[in-house]
Parts: C-alpha cells; structure tokens; sequence
C-alpha cells in the first residue's frame, strides 16, 4: 500500500463484510446485501451523520454490481455537471445494460432546480441515483425526488464499534510504519471522534505521526488530549442536531428539570448556537407551556430575549441560564395555548360567521338604524364591572375553549369565573 495516502483511505472498506456498523443494512438480511444478491436497484438516499460510511457504500454498490461510478459533490457541482454526468451515464447505459451509479455527496446542497435536473434521469433509468446527506431528507429533498428514491438511515458507530475501529487503525498503522503502538486507553479518541469513523481514523494518524520517531509505544488520554488539545463538542447547528437539542431543552424546561436545561443549554453555546434563537424559543416556551401559571415568565423571557440582543457573547449566557432555570422552576400550564388552537380549529370548521349585532360597531347613523350595537349592555354600567351577555355568535353559543390550570394562580380565575358565569366555566 502507499503510505503516503491516509489511514482513513488505506482502511475504506472495499466489501459489504469489511464495513463496521450499519448490519441493518448490510449484515445478511440487510436490505443492501439483498440488492447486490439480485442486482436490483432503486435511487437511494443514505441519511446519516458524517462519517458513517455513505460514501463507502455507494463506492462497494457499484463496484459489487458491476456498474460505472460516477461522484459529484453538490458543493462544487451544478446543473451543467449534472447534464454531462447524465448523457455519459446514458451511453454507458446502452453500451452496459446497466444503469451506471451516479453519487452526490451533500445532495442536500443542492437547490431545487438542480435536485429537478436529476428527475428524468431517475425516472427513465438512466441512472442510479444514490444521494448522501446529513440533514432530514424530508426538508431538504424536493418531494418528487424523494417519491423516486428510497431514503435508508444510517447511524453513529456504537462505542464498542468505535473501539474495534481504533485498534484495526492502530494495527494497520503499526503494519504501514513498521511500529508496535498500543493504544492503552481509547476514551479520548472516541470522544473526540463523536461517532465519526473517519475523524476516529484521522485523529489516531495524526497522534500516532507525533510519536513516530519516538520510543515510545504506549499511548494513552492524556497522550492523545496533548496532541488534540481539547474535544470539541459535536453539534451541526444548521443540521437535524440542532432541532433535535433545541428539543431537549424546551422538554426539559417544560418537565421542569432545570438541571437537563442547564445542560442542553451548554450544549447549544459550546456548539456555537445563535443566543438569539435559543432566547426566542424561550419566548415562545414561557407563553405556550408556562402561560397563567405564572404571568411573570413571559416578562422574564422577554427580558431576557431584548438583554442577550444587547449584551451579546459570552455575557448571554448567564441571562440565558436565568431564564431557563426560571421557566424550569415556574409552575406549568398550557390551557391558553390549547384555548387558541380550539378557537382557530372551530373558526375553520364554521367558516366566516357573522358578528352579533349587539357587537357590532355604529358609528353612522344608518348603522344605527340596522340595529347595529343594539342592546348591548356595557360591563361597567354593572356591578362589579360584570354582566352575564352573550359574546358569541349564536351558531356556536356555548362553545367553551379556555379551560384554567390546575395550578395556584388559575384556580383562582376560575373560582371567579364560576362565580360570574355560573356553570359556563
């Protein structure tokens, strides 16, 4: 082998039996071994995170079945390179019998035109079509693409995995340079990788490299964190990571765990998160889940949303943890949020009913004189500013959409509302 190629190239897998991982899709069930078994292909998008080997199993699929592999990047490629791609692919076709391979790496970079200029090529055969991507295929490939192809997940090595990963590299690297490395402890390599198989291979090349004209053959952390210097936390903000931790920190706030808030909340900042985002999701949050229960939430929140918009990083993120703890702690209630959601459900199933014409606003004589405001009786006329009416449109009298908490500040309002509206609350 050349040593002067990469670990993580020396060590791609060539077969389906050499691939670590992904026995879903590639032990002897595995919906991939059964493709290569009957040569029978549909496009394919492969989902997963980096390193998880999508562009290995495009490479094992073509070479296994026989057919012309062609690669485009959609960071660097276009609609002409897809077009050139593509009338190729159609004499390989006619001359082969089979449908070449054409693989896109980050399909999800391109845009819409560019994922349509693949369209005809997918329906007439003319290619297979094999996509990778680590974002939700269902938000970044247009529809009638993805009707086309069929979408395959694929995971993050398992610890054990990563393990079994390390020393294979260790190994190989010890064949290549002729070294008896041990890695005695693998901690710091599997952190730093967070699941990566190619950043796992890299990052022992690279400590490895350090010591290669060394005596020493033990490796260990502390080793390894001297040449890396410090593991960065994994966190694709613009990727379903981000969606899937924002998540974790709203739930946690919500199950009022201010301990797994604090938390999520550094996983965001340490990613590099916009404080904006997480700041306006706290909004949002303070009304939806916290609401009556406690007024003052949203007050904290909007607080918080117009300081981090002023203060900025580093600063934000005492304000932000603050504010998550607060919400955290604050008692909860949803009834609002529920109220407008059955109001505007209603308002869809009834469509446009007309306003009473006691509501209704007269500020014209003729207005007047059609009974506009008629009979409307003025709350603070009465006593107690209250007098029992009908606010509704007569289709829906009756209809009820806001149900109080059962927490200390609505069971209040609704002993006051029982006791102006009787059994209406």
């Amino acid at each position: 082998m050349n040593s002067n190629k990469p670990l993580a190239e020396q060590l791609r897998p060539k077969v389906l039996d050499e691939v670590l991982g992904q026995e879903h899709l590639t032990g002897k069930s595995g919906t991939i071994r059964k493709m290569l078994e009957n040569d029978a292909f549909n496009s394919l998008i492969f989902w997963g995170p980096p390193g998880t080997g999508k562009t290995t199993l495009a490479e094992i699929i073509s070479k296994q079945s026989g057919r012309k592999f062609y690669k485009l990047s959609a960071v660097s490629s276009g609609v002409k390179e897809v077009r050139e791609v593509i009338e190729d692919a159609k004499k390989q076709n006619l001359f082969s019998g089979k449908s070449p391979i054409l693989f896109i790496d980050e399909i999800h970079r391109f845009n819409k035109s560019q994922q349509d200029s693949l369209l005809q090529a997918v329906e007439k055969g003319w290619v297979v079509l094999i996509g990778a991507t680590t974002e939700n295929p269902s938000f970044e490939v247009v529809s009638a693409l993805l009707s086309r192809s069929q979408v395959y997940i694929l995971k993050s090595l398992t610890y054990e995995k990563l393990e079994e990963l390390a020393e294979i590299s260790a190994k190989e690297y010890n064949r290549i340079h002729n070294k008896k490395f041990i890695l005695t402890e693998k901690e710091a390599f599997i952190q730093y990788s967070g699941g990566d198989a190619r950043k796992l291979i890299n990052s022992i090349e690279l400590v490895l490299n350090q010591f290669l004209t060394s005596k020493k053959t033990e490796i260990n952390n502390e080793d390894v964190l001297s040449v890396l210097q410090e593991t960065m936390a994994v966190y694709d903000k613009n990727g379903e990571q981000h969606y899937d931790i924002i998540s974790a920190f709203i739930k946690s706030i919500r199950g009022s765990d201010p301990n797994a808030a604090v938390y999520w909340l550094a996983r965001m900042l340490v990613g590099g998160e916009d404080v904006k985002f997480i700041a306006r999701r706290l909004l949002i949050l303070a009304s939806e889940d916290i609401g009556l229960a406690n007024p003052n939430a949203l007050v904290i929140a909007n607080n918080c949303f117009q300081a981090v918009n002023v203060i900025g990083n580093p600063e934000s993120r005492i304000i932000l943890s603050e504010c998550a703890v607060y919400l955290a702690v604050s008692p909860k209630s949803n009834s609002t949020y529920k109220a407008i959601d059955e109001a505007i459900s209603l308002v869809k199933k009834t469509g446009n009913l007309p306003v009473p014409l006691h509501l209704r606003n007269a500020p014209t004589k003729l207005m007047k004189d059609l009974d506009y405001g008629k009979n409307y009786q003025y709350a603070h006329s009465y006593e107690g500013s209250f007098v029992k009416a009908e606010f509704l449109p007569q289709e829906i009298s009756g209809s009820k959409f806001y149900e109080p908490g059962n927490n200390s500040t609505e069971k209040k309002i609704k002993e006051d509302l029982s006791k102006k509206w009787s059994d209406k609350y």
